[in-house]
Formats: structure tokens, sequence, C-alpha cells
């Protein structure tokens, strides 16, 4: 059993204990978001760091209908 620590750049998203410690290159899903993985670190026989790089949320913007608009 490890305890695996996921950080996105200086940020700890997860802690989590494992039977298996994830690959360099995996694709993961942490909090609902797609992420992959770019670099495991283990500290000692229990303790791992895995840093993952989390895909970018992209929000759609409203189309704004000027045609819409009240007359007087």
């Amino acid at each position: 059993m490890f305890v695996v620590h996921y950080y996105e750049e200086k940020n700890q998203l997860l802690n989590q204990l494992c039977d298996n410690v994830p690959a360099v290159g995996d694709n993961l899903v942490i909090k609902g978001r797609k992420a992959t993985v770019t670099n495991v670190t283990a500290l000692d026989e229990k303790h791992v760091h895995v840093h993952v790089m989390l895909e970018k949320v992209v929000k759609k913007q409203l189309a704004l209908d000027l045609s819409k608009k009240k007359k007087r």
C-alpha cells in the first residue's frame, strides 16, 4: 500500500491510499477532471508524489442577441 499525493504545479489536489502507483504518461480522472501524469517521485517506501497536468476547462461564452432589444 502506498500513500499517493497528487500535485498540479505546487497545489496539492488529492491524497490517496493505493495498491499501485501510476506511471508517467498515464491518464487519470481527479475530481471529475482529466489529468496526465508528468512526473513520479518516490520519497520513501510508502510515500509517492505524482505531478499531473490537468486539462484546461473551456467555458462557452453566451451569444448576445442584440435584435431582441426593447422597443420604446
